[in-house]
C-alpha cells in the first residue's frame, strides 16, 4: 500500500478536487485506489459529502468516512456541539490501515494541517502512519505565508511534504498569482508538483478523468501515484 495524505493551507483551497484528481491519475495508471475522509463537517446525514464528489469524478468505489457532523466547523468543535464522541488517533489509524489491500490510499483532511480531526490533528495522524503529506495551496494573496507556515510545521514534526499543488489556477491569473507560482517553491523549499485549473470540479467525470493526469508533474506522479 502506498499512502498519501492531502491537506490544505486553509479551507476551500481545493483539497477535495485535488484528491479526486490524484485518484483519477492513479486509476488511469491501472492502480486500485481507496479514499478515507476521517471527518466530514457541514453535511447532514444522507447528503453527499466530499467522498461523493471524489467518487463521482474519479470513479472510486472504496471510500471510508468515520464521522459526520452537521455544523460547518472544525471536526472536534462540531462533534462536541452535537454530542458525538471525538475520533481517536488509534481508531482512525486502524481504519486507514484496513484499506491496505488497495494500491494507493488517499487520506483527505479537514481544513488545514493543525485542525483537530478529533483528539488529534492530521499532522499527528501522518506521524503515526509515517505518511507523506501533499499540500494544496491557493493561488492568490496570502498563500505564501500560509504555505510556508504549513511546510515549516511538517518539517518540524519530521513529516515529509510530498509537494505543493495549486488547487484552482484561475483562467485569467492576476499579478499576485503569477508571482506566487514562482515564489512558492522559493519560500517553502517544496516544488509545485501539480496545478488544477479552476472550475474542473464541475466537469463531467469522463472529461475530468481524461484530463487529470496532465495536471501533475510526470516524474512526481510516477513516484507517488503510479507505484
Amino acid at each position: 500500500m502506498s499512502l498519501l495524505f492531502v491537506t490544505g493551507t486553509s479551507t476551500d483551497v481545493g483539497k477535495t478536487i485535488a484528491t479526486a484528481a490524484l485518484a483519477a491519475t492513479a486509476r488511469a495508471a491501472g492502480r486500485s485506489v481507496a479514499v478515507c475522509k476521517p471527518a466530514q463537517t457541514g453535511v447532514a446525514p444522507g447528503e453527499p459529502g466530499d467522498l461523493a464528489t471524489i467518487s463521482r469524478l474519479a470513479d472510486v468505489t472504496r471510500t471510508v468516512e468515520l464521522a459526520r457532523y452537521p455544523d460547518p466547523l472544525a471536526p472536534d468543535t462540531a462533534a462536541r456541539r452535537c454530542g458525538q464522541p471525538l475520533l481517536t488517533l488509534a481508531e482512525t489509524a486502524s481504519a486507514i490501515e484496513s484499506l491496505a489491500d488497495a494500491d494507493l490510499v488517499l487520506v483527505e483532511g479537514a481544513g488545514g494541517l493543525l485542525v483537530r480531526m478529533g483528539e488529534f490533528t492530521l499532522l499527528e495522524l501522518a506521524q503515526q502512519l509515517d505518511a507523506p503529506v501533499l499540500l494544496v495551496a491557493a493561488a492568490g494573496l496570502g498563500t505564501l505565508n500560509h504555505s510556508e507556515l504549513t511546510t515549516r510545521a511538517l518539517a518540524s514534526a519530521g513529516v515529509r511534504c510530498a509537494g505543493l499543488v495549486i488547487g484552482a489556477w484561475p483562467q485569467q491569473p492576476d499579478l499576485a498569482s503569477e508571482c506566487n507560482r514562482v515564489d512558492l517553491p522559493a519560500v517553502t523549499g517544496v516544488d509545485i508538483v501539480g496545478t488544477l485549473p479552476a472550475g474542473v470540479g464541475s466537469w463531467q467525470p469522463e472529461r475530468f478523468a481524461a484530463a487529470a493526469p496532465n495536471w501533475f508533474e510526470p516524474a512526481w506522479a510516477a513516484r507517488y501515484l503510479h507505484g
